[in-house]
């Protein structure tokens, strides 16, 4: 009997969504790290999109393909928080698609250059990451909830929880292309994020 219930704890275990480090509550020393790799520029923030049209009955923006008034104001607070961090030696790249579109410019207060492989991301993303990232560079990448997941998949977390509206995912890839899952930020830390004593 008891041989039974540890079989059923441990696939339980291996079986459970298993999620990157929640960033949010990591604690001060942790986020001294990551943001000492952003100022390396070290860092990919996988960004998801904000709240769209057609899922919400708030008020659209418009296109309907696009993101909603409250999606835009989530957007505005994300891109402060980078903006916080510094932006100088950082790239945004979004998805063509209106919602990932307008949800960059709403981040930045103009247009990101538009990739299709954001898009569609798939099996080769967490490659094709690696590939576009330039030392020294930090590249904030505005795309969907799937692609997210691709890449979480693809660097160890095949059961992740879905990205939220605005969640960003943070990688470290140093100068050698080795690759670390950092961990998930979501909109609201944004807000409260501050790096004055992050030196």
């Amino acid at each position: 009997m008891c041989v039974i219930a540890l079989a059923i704890l441990v696939s339980g275990f291996v079986w459970w969504p298993r999620s990157p480090t929640d960033l949010d509550h990591a604690g001060r020393s942790t986020t001294a790290q990551w943001v000492k790799a952003w100022r390396a520029g070290e860092v990919v923030a996988l960004v998801r999109h904000t709240e769209r049209c057609d899922r919400s009955s708030n008020t659209c923006l418009g296109p309907a393909d696009g993101i909603t008034e409250v999606g835009s104001r989530a957007a505005q607070a994300v891109g402060q928080g980078f903006v916080r961090l510094g932006m100088q030696q950082a790239v945004v790249l979004s998805s063509p698609l209106t919602r990932t579109a307008q949800t960059a410019h709403y981040m930045f207060g103009h247009d990101a250059s538009a990739e299709d492989w954001l898009a569609t991301c798939g099996p080769t993303l967490r490659d094709d990451i690696v590939a576009r990232k330039v030392a020294q560079q930090n590249l904030v990448l505005v795309t969907h909830s799937g692609c997210i997941s691709d890449f979480e998949k693809q660097t160890g977390f095949p059961h992740a929880i879905a990205a939220e509206y605005g969640s960003t995912l943070l990688v470290r890839i140093d100068d050698r292309k080795q690759l670390t899952v950092l961990g998930i930020i979501n909109t609201p830390f944004w807000q409260i994020l501050d790096v004055t004593h992050e030196q």
